[in-house]
This record gives C-alpha cells, sequence and structure tokens, in this order.
C-alpha cells in the first residue's frame, strides 16, 4: 500500500474478507441493510437526488450507491477495498441499475481529478476506519459543487459509544462482527465539525441514529452521543 494513501491495510483486508457477504440482509452487514432506507431517506429529503450527480466516498459494497442510483442522474462509488467494489460491480449488474460507477481511488485522488465535481457527496460509516478523517473531509469538501451538499455518518467517541456500539453491538448482540470498529477511531461532534469548518463546509443539520435491539428498529432523533449524522453544505460561489 503506498505510504501516502490514507488507508489502513488492516481495515481493508477486513471489509474484503467480509465482501461476498455485503448483500446478505441477515448476515454481517444486517445493520445497513436495515439503516439504508432511513439515512437515504435523511439525504434525498436535504438535497433531492433526482437529475444529480452523486458521490459515495467509501462505497464498500454499494449498499447506498446502489440505492441513490434508483432516484439520481449518476452515481460514482470510489473505495480503496477491491473485493466490496468488485461484489458492488456485480451486484448493480445483476440489479439492472446502470447508472452507477464503481472505481478503486481515494477520495484525495478523486479531489485532484475532479474538483467540484459533484452535487452530492456522501460519506458514511467511513470516517472512523481511515487514518485521517479530516483528510478525507477536505477531499469531501473540493469534490463537492458551489452550493453543493456533504452527507457525513460515524460514532461519536465517549463511555456510553464504547458501551453500545463496541461491547453491545459487536459482542453482547452480535450486530457486527467483533473488531469492526476500534474505539479509539470514533469522532466526537465538535471534532468532526472542526473539521468541516477547516475544510470550508457549513453544517446545516445533525441528527443522531438509535437503535432498539427488541424491536430491532432504527430511527433518527436529536440524541448525537452514539451515532451521528451530518448534513454540511458548501457556500455557493
Amino acid at each position: 500500500m503506498n505510504a501516502t494513501v490514507n488507508a489502513d491495510p488492516a481495515e481493508l483486508e477486513k471489509f474484503s474478507e467480509l465482501a461476498h457477504r455485503w448483500w446478505d440482509a441477515d448476515g454481517e452487514f444486517r445493520p445497513l441493510h436495515q439503516i439504508n432506507p432511513l439515512r437515504l431517506a435523511w439525504i434525498a429529503g436535504i438535497a433531492p437526488l433526482a437529475g444529480r450527480e452523486v458521490l459515495d466516498v467509501g462505497c464498500g459494497g454499494g449498499i447506498l450507491a446502489e440505492a441513490m442510483a434508483r432516484s439520481a442522474e449518476r452515481v460514482t462509488g470510489i473505495d480503496l477495498a477491491g473485493k466490496p467494489l468488485k461484489v458492488a460491480q456485480l451486484h448493480a449488474l445483476e440489479a439492472g441499475v446502470a447508472n452507477v460507477t464503481y472505481r478503486e481511488i481515494s477520495a484525495e485522488a478523486l479531489a485532484e481529478e475532479r474538483p467540484a465535481g459533484f452535487d452530492v457527496v456522501t460519506c458514511m460509516e467511513m470516517l472512523e476506519h481511515v487514518p485521517d478523517p479530516a483528510s478525507v473531509v477536505a477531499a469531501c469538501a473540493r469534490l463537492v459543487r458551489p452550493g453543493g451538499w456533504v452527507f457525513f455518518s460515524t460514532l461519536n467517541r465517549n463511555p456510553k459509544s464504547f458501551a453500545f456500539a463496541i461491547v453491545g453491538a459487536e459482542y453482547l448482540l452480535k450486530l457486527l462482527p467483533r473488531g469492526t470498529h476500534d474505539w479509539a477511531k470514533f469522532i466526537r461532534p465538535g471534532e468532526l465539525a472542526a473539521a468541516c469548518r477547516a475544510a470550508g463546509l457549513d453544517l446545516r443539520h445533525t441528527r443522531g441514529m438509535q437503535y432498539n435491539p427488541l424491536t430491532r428498529r432504527y430511527w433518527l432523533d436529536a440524541d448525537t452521543s452514539v451515532n451521528y449524522l451530518f448534513a454540511t453544505q458548501r457556500p455557493a460561489a
């Protein structure tokens, strides 16, 4: 792995090993399937996707990218893990979704290639897996057009998030494979907000995501203590 690439080889390998399970709605990625309608509706409610060119950073197996492609003009999904990308490409082909394209490239490299190239940029459940999250935030800011929207979701870093996202989700409820997350890499909302400001993005909306293990229901509310989402906007020129 090129030392200048903002990626952890162990993280890429971890998700590559599970690539063949990405579209199994009852498998290791079940939580992603369950939250996808929720986050898609939130994104589309703020930035309607019809006629838009959209970029999904850290797209993995393409669950969100493919869903957005059903409304958007065109979607590009990028990731540095090759196996999930191949799974994403195959699933889009099988599903007949022709307006989604996948590339193995970093956000930083694509920002050099296509600055201000997208109307909407999403970066969901990805920042907590890279060595330098602020670099990804800055790249997303460069990739979006003036007036366009950038959406992030990640995990807060506090004792509650350790109890819920690590102990609860990975060990007790087994919602995720053990080792999916490293609590030390979780990002406080204040830290992400500072990275957004430094990148020239205005924070417009914040939501928290909750889960009830008994009903298996997810919902959005104002509590950002564990999972949370940011909607940011690049100021119009």
